[in-house]
């Protein structure tokens, strides 16, 4: 499942609900709605880093007058969490017994999915 868009600001785990452009040529900072698409050229902000933006001395921002809200799911969120919770509930089938080299393992040692459990030393 595609995570949502998170926040530009280094350390920041919030969700992005704001995108920043730069207008260099007019010396302006820009503070919109979140884009549909992240670019490379912009930043994405969670709502507090958007309200608090302020821009080099000499420079304007123009920012979005109304509530930043986060972007709906879209159809393909929904189908690749419906497809996460299928691929959940299908039952484990039994592995067939590997080659001898793991059969004289110890018995607390084993593998589920792509994780392995590691006995400690003795």
């Amino acid at each position: 499942m595609r995570s949502p868009r998170r926040c530009s600001r280094n350390g920041c785990p919030r969700q992005a609900v704001a995108t920043l452009t730069y207008v260099y040529n007019e010396s302006t900072a820009v503070v919109g709605p979140l884009a549909a698409f992240a670019e490379p050229h912009t930043y994405d902000l969670c709502e507090p880093h958007a309200r608090s933006l302020t821009a080099p001395r000499g420079w304007d921002v123009v920012r979005h007058e109304g509530e930043f809200e986060p972007p709906p799911p879209t159809t393909d969120d929904l189908v690749a969490l419906a497809e996460a919770v299928r691929e959940a509930a299908r039952p484990v089938t039994p592995r067939p017994p590997e080659d001898d080299q793991t059969a004289h393992t110890s018995p607390h040692t084993g593998r589920r999915g792509h994780l392995r459990v590691i006995p400690p030393n003795h």
